[in-house]
């Protein structure tokens, strides 16, 4: 792993407070193996970290995460189509371990979450225990364009959060979800103007630190110890990512949404 792709997870520690930020900014942190690897041993480190009580997930740029990225899709699978499956199995991967790391962690984790969530980086926003969301935030399926199977726990995780019916009308109608339906579903504790995110999502964490460790470990423990059944669901969700993403109908499909949203990012920094 280069410098920089080490450079696309930074840590900071605020009196009890663990800061994990991603910063692949150039591409709107879009997912990687190189982003996600960093991400899930940061999360395994802190696991047994004493002198941390509770964590916040937050992101630089104009998107907390636009999901997996797109440009690497078409180029593994320009390689070829065994090259694209080996690469998507690692990445979904990688992606569903930190999702089980997050469920795992003894600390509560919130959630700083701002711009869109696309894909499955929604693993990310689902794997915190309390999420303070930007206004303007939005979250997008996507699955639809790109032509893949869902991942990142929209079919693991989200019926449970939000609701079968809301979680098909995203994946089979395309629909968006704006952050004051976040709000109204679950998803979020609280919306705050976006400049604002970073702030409320610090002084919550510190709230929880101040409490004492044993009853904020069994709360989370209590509230959201389902791992088996999750890790089952997200591996079956993997198994159909495989399966579609180099399939014809898919690789068309990733050439052509990359040729329409001509605003994808294109900076592999």
């Amino acid at each position: 792993m280069t410098q920089q792709a080490r450079d696309w997870v930074r840590l900071e520690r605020h009196s009890g407070v663990a800061k994990l930020t991603l910063c692949r900014t150039g591409m709107q942190n879009a997912l990687v193996p190189e982003l996600l690897a960093p991400l899930l041993a940061i999360l395994q480190s802190l696991h047994a970290d004493s002198s941390v009580r509770a964590v916040v997930l937050a992101a630089e740029g104009p998107a907390f995460s636009i999901g997996g990225d797109m440009r690497r899709f078409a180029a593994e699978g320009r390689i070829g189509k065994d090259n694209l499956r080996h690469y998507s199995a690692r990445l979904v991967g990688l992606l569903n371990e930190v999702a089980l790391a997050m469920l795992a962690l003894p600390q509560p984790i919130v959630g700083a979450i701002h711009g869109t969530v696309t894909g499955g980086s929604i693993g990310l926003l689902a794997g915190c225990d309390l999420v303070v969301m930007a206004d303007s935030a939005v979250i997008k399926a996507h699955y639809a364009n790109a032509g893949y199977c869902p991942d990142g726990g929209w079919t693991a995780w989200l019926p449970e959060l939000i609701g079968a019916r809301r979680v098909a009308a995203a994946l089979l109608l395309n629909r968006s979800l704006p952050a004051a339906d976040a709000l109204e579903w679950g998803l979020a504790n609280c919306l705050v103007p976006v400049d604002e995110v970073e702030t409320e999502a610090l002084a919550m964490a510190e709230r929880i630190a101040a409490y004492p460790h044993g009853t904020m470990h069994w709360s989370k423990r209590l509230l959201r110890d389902r791992t088996p059944e999750l890790a089952a669901r997200l591996e079956a969700e993997r198994r159909g990512f495989i399966e579609l993403v180099a399939t014809e109908r898919a690789m068309e499909s990733t050439e052509r949404f990359l040729a329409t949203f001509t605003n994808y990012p294109d900076d592999p920094s």
